[in-house]
């Protein structure tokens, strides 16, 4: 799939759900939770090819996905986080409008209220200044993802409002280039259709559950910002999965004759920030971006001028 504004943001946010080595049934297991039949995540011509990897969290499965499972699955985010099996009518009626059928859709769970409202802020950023922008309807919060596979054999167009969810591919029978559409041709009927069936309905936005935050982040470290970080947003998370706090940067108090650790005689002072290289940097279990996380080494060395 295609990014937005920046084209790994919305990618590298889904490929953080796929476990990185290994763990193939979890692999299989997070398609699954959202209906994803377990045959299509492995393909199907060739025993040896698998896509036990983090390409799936963005659609990189080897034979695909039927418009009707994306739709299934992206409703499920809409609904929020629970899965309903899709259908094709609502009711049989005979003659005499009597109902004599109903389809029986099994609803289930498949992540909580809390993530599934965090996906949906994450998919309206294509919206509001990405690669669908396109998409937008006037009163209404839209969340929508492009698509686009190797060699542009692919076009896709998946997103919902409070009242559709809706899936587009566009592309051809023996697999080939689209190429001759100034815009994303799927996500062009995407939006026809939308905007027709809004038409007339009242304004709506995505109702935030109880249990998001809102927090200020450390942008060099992704951790909550402390006093030190200079360069800072605002994210918001589940109350029960909070980042720790950031050991990457601190402030601490100098002497300013001497330039060093102030004590309590120092008669002049003032603060510095610093930045350190954080326990997990030094244990290889992250590597920053922009190199090293260290901007100005703390100082330990205490005055000895004043005593």
């Amino acid at each position: 799939f295609g990014g937005n504004e920046s084209p790994a943001f919305v990618n590298g946010v889904l490929a953080r759900f796929i476990p990185k080595e290994g763990a193939a049934e979890e692999k299989k297991a997070a398609a699954e939770e959202t209906e994803i039949k377990a045959e299509e995540v492995k393909d199907s011509k060739d025993p040896n090819a698998h896509d036990e990897y983090l390409s799936l969290a963005v659609g990189g499965a080897n034979d695909g996905i039927s418009p009707l499972e994306m739709a299934a699955a992206y409703a499920a985010i809409a609904n929020n986080g629970e899965y309903i099996t899709p259908t094709f009518y609502s009711k049989v009626v005979d003659a005499n409008g009597n109902t004599v059928l109903t389809p029986n859709q099994e609803r289930k769970r498949v992540i909580s209220e809390q993530n599934a409202y965090i996906v949906k802020t994450i998919l309206q950023e294509p919206v509001k200044k990405g690669t669908a922008t396109y998409c937008a309807i006037s009163g209404m919060d839209v969340a929508a993802k492009t698509g686009t596979t190797d060699g542009s054999k692919d076009r896709w167009l998946c997103g919902f409002t409070p009242y559709y969810a809706a899936a587009c591919w566009f592309g051809y029978d023996q697999p080939e280039e689209v190429y001759g559409f100034g815009t994303n041709p799927a996500g062009q009927i995407w939006d026809n259709v939308m905007t027709d069936i809004h038409k007339g309905l009242a304004s709506a936005t995505f109702t935030k559950p109880d249990g998001i935050v809102k927090a200020t982040v450390c942008r060099t470290t992704g951790c909550l910002a402390a006093s030190g970080c200079t360069s800072t947003y605002e994210e918001i998370f589940t109350s029960d999965n909070m980042p720790s706090k950031c050991e990457g940067h601190g402030t601490q108090k100098i002497c300013k004759e001497s330039k060093l650790l102030a004590n309590e005689y120092c008669p002049e002072t003032e603060s510095s920030n610093y930045g350190v290289v954080p326990p997990k940097e030094k244990l290889n279990l992250w590597k920053p971006v922009n190199g090293s996380t260290s901007s100005k080494n703390q100082i330990t060395e205490v005055c000895t001028i004043h005593k």
